[in-house]
C-alpha cells in the first residue's frame, strides 16, 4: 500500500471532485551508484526539487519501470530505455560508455511520481512507484541502452554463504577485503603512434598489467575505463573490448595491475598472501572422497 502526505491527498482528492481539472505530476528516476554518486533526472522539461534533491531536466530520457503491485516473494524484473547524449556525463564519461563500461552494475534504481500544483509548479509530494537495482545492460547503442532492471527481492537469490572453498581467492583486487592500495601498481602513460581502439601502444606494458584495468585521462577518450586482456610487454596492451575512439598518439592514461586470483599471484606480484581468501590445497569435489 502507499503512504501520501495530507497535502497530496487533498490535491488528488479536489481533482477527483473536478473531472475536467488537471493534474500535473512528474516521474523522477534516481540512480545510485556503487560508489555512492547518485544521478536524479526527470521527464518534464524543467528541474523538479523535492525532499532536498534537484532531479534535472537537461539530462538523458529514461522509460519504464512500471508499478505493480502483488502477493508473495515474486522478483519483479522490467525493462527501461536510456536514451542520452554524449554531454551526459557519468564519472567524466559519456553515460553510454559508462553503461558499457560497468559503472551501472548493482546501482539502485527509483521511480517517484511528483505531483505538482500546476504545470512547472512546486511539487505537493510524491510517491515510489519501484525501487530496485540494476540486473543487466542488455544492449547499449549510439544514443540508448536498454537495462533490465530488478525489485530489490532480488538480494534472495545471492548464493550465501558469500565465501565459499576455492582454489582461487574470492576478493575483489583492491577492494577492503584485498587490501592492496591502487595507486601503488599504477603506472602512467601515453598512447603510441599506431594504437588503435582495440590495441595501445605503450613501451611500459608489463606482463602484470594483463586482467588489469586502464583509464584515459586525456583525448577523445577521456574518462573511459577498459578491461586489458592482454600484454606484449615492452610493446602493446590489447583490450577485452575496443574503445569508443582509437586513440591518438599522446593520449595519456593510467594502467593497473591485474590479478588472476591465484596463491602464486598474490604473493609474487603484491605480497599479500596475509589476505589471500583461496583455499588451493582443498581437493575438488571429484577427488574428495
Amino acid at each position: 500500500m502507499k503512504t501520501a502526505s495530507t497535502a497530496l491527498l487533498a490535491l488528488i482528492n479536489a481533482a477527483r471532485a473536478a473531472p475536467d481539472s488537471t493534474l500535473a505530476f512528474a516521474d523522477c528516476f534516481t540512480f545510485t551508484l556503487s560508489t555512492g554518486t547518485a544521478y536524479r533526472w526527470t521527464d518534464v522539461d524543467v528541474a523538479i526539487v523535492y525532499n532536498g534533491a534537484t532531479f534535472l531536466a537537461s539530462g538523458p530520457l529514461v522509460q519504464g519501470l512500471k508499478y505493480k503491485a502483488s502477493v508473495g516473494l515474486e522478483v519483479d524484473k522490467q525493462q527501461i530505455t536510456v536514451a542520452a547524449r554524449p554531454t551526459d556525463l557519468v564519472n567524466g564519461a559519456p553515460l553510454l560508455v559508462a553503461l558499457r563500461d560497468g559503472a551501472f552494475d548493482g546501482a539502485s534504481v527509483q521511480r517517484d511520481r511528483a505531483f505538482l500544483t500546476a504545470p512547472g509548479g512546486s511539487v505537493v509530494g510524491a510517491v515510489t512507484l519501484f525501487k530496485g537495482r540494476v540486473s543487466t545492460v542488455d544492449q547499449v547503442g549510439r544514443t540508448q541502452a536498454t537495462l533490465t532492471i530488478a525489485s530489490d527481492l532480488v538480494v534472495l537469490d545471492y548464493d550465501m554463504p558469500r565465501n565459499l572453498f576455492s582454489p582461487t581467492c574470492v576478493h575483489t583486487l583492491y577492494d577492503a577485503g584485498c587490501g592492496v592500495p591502487r595507486g601503488a601498481y599504477a603506472a602512467n602513460g601515453t598512447a603510441g603512434a599506431g594504437s588503435t581502439a582495440s590495441a595501445i601502444a605503450f613501451p611500459g606494458a608489463a606482463a602484470g598489467h594483463a586482467q588489469g584495468a586502464i583509464v584515459f585521462s586525456s583525448g577523445a577518450n577521456a574518462n573511459v575505463r577498459a578491461t586489458v586482456k592482454s600484454v606484449a610487454v615492452g610493446s602493446a596492451l590489447t583490450l577485452i573490448y575496443p574503445l569508443p575512439f582509437a586513440p591518438a598518439a599522446g593520449d595519456a592514461f593510467t594502467v593497473y595491475a591485474g590479478c588472476d586470483h591465484t596463491q602464486n599471484t598474490c604473493g609474487a606480484r603484491f605480497s599479500n598472501l596475509a589476505r589471500f581468501r583461496g583455499f588451493p590445497y582443498v581437493p575438488p569435489p571429484q577427488l574428495a572422497y
